[in-house]
């Protein structure tokens, strides 16, 4: 059994949920677990190292729409992953707007086993 050690339960992401660098308007990739301190990404964009970037993606927001989260991050690693052209990279959140970041939290929570 593998204990997790993170300080926030990750959250794996079943749906498609493109992720948009904001400064480039281009997609980036997909995410692909989710925690309220930072998330993992399949990204087939070139990414510079220990860089920050503001990045938006849109979850459902408990009433039939869907929000938009702007949050600025933190590539803290990336690994080739299996498939050409595309590595796994994991960000740490900076910067939210409050209401935004309530509302992914919520999202979270919602979704997490034994919610």
């Amino acid at each position: 059994m593998i204990t997790e050690t993170r300080r926030a339960p990750r959250m794996p992401v079943p749906d498609m949920v493109p992720v948009r660098d904001q400064m480039t308007e281009t997609v980036i990739g997909q995410l692909s677990n989710i925690s309220e301190s930072g998330m993992l990404l399949l990204v087939s964009a070139q990414l510079t190292d220990d860089a920050l970037y503001q990045l938006q993606f849109t979850i459902p927001d408990g009433r039939g729409a869907f929000q938009n989260i702007d949050a600025g991050v933190h590539l803290l690693w990336r690994e080739p992953a299996h498939a050409p052209d595309q590595y796994w990279a994991g960000f740490r959140f900076l910067t939210m707007d409050k209401g935004q970041r309530e509302q992914l939290v919520k999202w979270i929570e919602s979704r997490l086993p034994g919610a």
